[in-house]
């Protein structure tokens, strides 16, 4: 996408202003890198022995593949039904009755309110324990992925909606068509395609939020990697790396998937 036509071009005093501050942002980046290298080079972080751990099947195969197999279990889940959730209460907050907008409004505001990791807490320890119903740790984490993300997602869909011009329902409902059709066949489908790089952001979170399961003790990427790498090979920095570097591929995957999307 060009974005020529959103900004100026800078003249000559703004393209040497704009090199200068290129060059000074990538020296304090260099300077930043290079004092973190020196000081984990000093707490021997980069050791061979700490790093090559890393490279044995045995460690992938109990360690890493599993919460990994954890994570993108909990996100999966956690998506399809979020965005569920999302579509049902943004249609709702859209009603024209009173008694049904009110109280989506309600579950969505406070679904938004609360912090994620409450959810998960509530819903393994509390809500769930008071009703004699004991859930699982993978229920737990879905159960608060799909309440908070949901009620986001909800509101983005919402706004969505909202943002389209009337124009678009007015001419659906002057060829006859009833609002549920307008909504499915007519601003629902405008908005998605719009909606689509807000909505994978919000994807993207949910993954990331995945890790907060270990607070329950679900067997995710985070907690294999730190309570587990990291206690039999006290390598806790390099193994906190390489599930970084992990969920930035994953996160780059979704963002490339997102281009196709939009591109499709």
């Amino acid at each position: 996408m060009s974005f020529a036509n959103l900004y100026e071009r800078p003249g000559p005093r703004g393209i040497r202003r704009n090199r200068v501050l290129a060059v000074a942002v990538a020296a304090a980046l260099l300077a930043l890198a290079y004092l973190v290298y020196v000081r984990f080079d000093e707490k021997d972080q980069w050791a061979a022995s700490k790093w090559t751990p890393l490279l044995r099947g045995d460690v992938w195969a109990t360690f890493i593949l599993p919460g990994l197999v954890g994570t993108l279990s909990a996100a999966v889940a956690g998506v399809v039904l979020a965005g569920l959730f999302g579509l049902v209460f943004a249609t709702a907050r859209m009603s024209d009755h009173r008694w049904i907008r009110v109280p989506a409004a309600m579950v969505v505001e406070f679904f938004r309110s609360v912090p994620l990791l409450l959810l998960i807490f509530f819903a393994f320890f509390g809500s769930f324990a008071l009703l004699g119903v004991n859930i699982s740790a993978f229920s737990a984490v879905v159960f608060g992925l799909t309440l908070y993300n949901g009620s986001v997602i909800a509101e983005i869909v919402r706004a969505g909606v909202v943002s389209l011009p009337r124009g678009q329902s007015e001419a659906a409902y002057a060829m006859g068509m009833r609002k549920g059709q307008v909504m499915r066949l007519v601003l629902l489908p405008q908005a998605l395609r719009a909606m689509t790089p807000v909505l994978v952001s919000q994807f993207v979170v949910l993954l990331k939020d995945s890790a907060l399961g270990l607070i329950v003790g679900y067997d995710e990427l985070v907690d294999r990697g730190l309570n587990g790498i990291a206690a039999n090979f006290s390598n806790v920095i390099p193994a906190a790396i390489l599930i970084a570097a992990i969920f930035i591929l994953i996160n780059l995957s979704l963002d490339r998937l997102a281009q196709r999307l939009s591109l499709r």
